[in-house]
């Protein structure tokens, strides 16, 4: 994709080097200190070309006028490994899924340097956090020359020793995941169901048939869960659950078409929907009764994120084997601009 003139806006640092130029703050008041060089700022996960050591993941600074597009790689003088899946904040680490290299890098949360990795993964995917020294890691399991294979399986991660305590088999290739009072739900992307967890027991207690594909889930602000599936073989749908009793409560159908669906996350408020499906991006209030019928915007992201704080969404988008890019749009859909990053830029954190 050929970026538009509105990258000149940013200023590139450290594309293709190995150095680092950062900025320090100094105040009478200890408490004003910050913590590190990316206390705050969106990074991007970068999945890199399958089967090399190109997975990363950029940074670009609050005010959208630093970006480092090799950020692992600039602080720890080593690649990150390959097919970087997700990147996950929880206190002062920040965890990073790799899954054809199977492992979850540990780095500092606000100086990225390495910390330690969390080994015994199969082809890790999605994770969450149940507190600080508890979480869950979606696995694929198995890979051959036909592709994927075997049950999945959800991972019970030890944060204090960076180990694998537990392993709990769910429905083929598990993608996303997400943790609702006391309960951990897992979307089985290669079946029809939710897997309800039970996070005291770490025993799956329930399943919830959804339909076709279910790829990834949200929660919004009236704590009922979202789930986006479907649509290659069949019509695809949003639906809505309710935890408190596990019933679907609403289905949204989609007309089939030659793409499915793709990403699915919320507004900083949590009472708005955006995602992608049919190729295309739409938006839609939790409390709508039918889906929309217009498009937000006409493109399909490979990547999707929208800041929680300013509303902005941010697609990536590119080939498989070059540098991706990043483009920013208005919440009404206008573009802002665009930025060169690492290769499949496919997540976006915000701090």
């Amino acid at each position: 994709m050929k970026p538009n003139s509105l990258k000149k806006y940013f200023l590139y640092l450290l594309v293709g080097s190995g150095t680092f130029l950062a900025t320090s703050c100094e105040g009478d008041n200890e408490d004003n200190t910050p913590k590190g060089a990316y206390e705050h700022g969106v990074f991007i996960t970068n999945e890199g070309n399958f089967g090399t050591p190109t997975a990363e993941v950029s940074y670009l600074s609050p005010d959208a006028k630093t970006l480092i597009p090799e950020l692992f790689k600039t602080v720890n003088s080593r690649p990150l490994g390959d097919a970087a899946q997700s990147l996950t904040f929880l206190d002062d680490k920040a965890y990073i899924a790799v899954n054809n290299s199977e492992k979850i890098e540990v780095v500092n949360a606000f100086t990225f340097a390495s910390v330690g990795v969390i080994n015994g993964l199969k082809i890790p995917r999605y994770m969450a956090a149940l507190h600080s020294t508890k979480a869950y890691v979606t696995e694929y399991v198995g890979y051959d020359f036909f592709g994927y294979t075997g049950t999945g399986r959800v991972s019970v991660l030890d944060l204090t020793t960076n180990t694998v305590t537990k392993t709990i088999n769910v429905g083929l290739l598990p993608e996303g995941l997400l943790i609702h009072n006391g309960k951990l739900y897992v979307a089985n992307s290669a079946g029809n169901t939710i897997s309800v967890i039970n996070t005291t027991t770490d025993v799956v207690e329930a399943t919830i048939t959804v339909g076709d594909s279910p790829k990834h889930l949200v929660l919004d602000a009236n704590n009922k869960i979202w789930v986006l599936r479907g649509g290659y073989s069949s019509a695809g749908a949003l639906i809505r659950i309710d935890p408190a009793n596990n019933h679907a409560l609403t289905t949204y159908t989609f007309p089939q078409g030659p793409n499915g669906a793709g990403q699915l996350t919320t507004n900083g408020a949590k009472n708005t929907l955006v995602f992608s499906y049919g190729g295309k991006i739409y938006s839609m209030a939790t409390s709508a009764t039918a889906l929309p019928t217009t498009a937000l915007i006409n493109r399909n992201p490979y990547g999707l994120g929208v800041d929680p704080e300013k509303g902005t969404l941010y697609f990536g988008v590119g080939g498989y084997s070059t540098n991706g890019w990043v483009v920013r749009y208005q919440p009404s859909g206008t573009v802002i601009d665009s930025f060169q990053v690492r290769i499949l830029p496919n997540g976006f954190t915000f701090r």
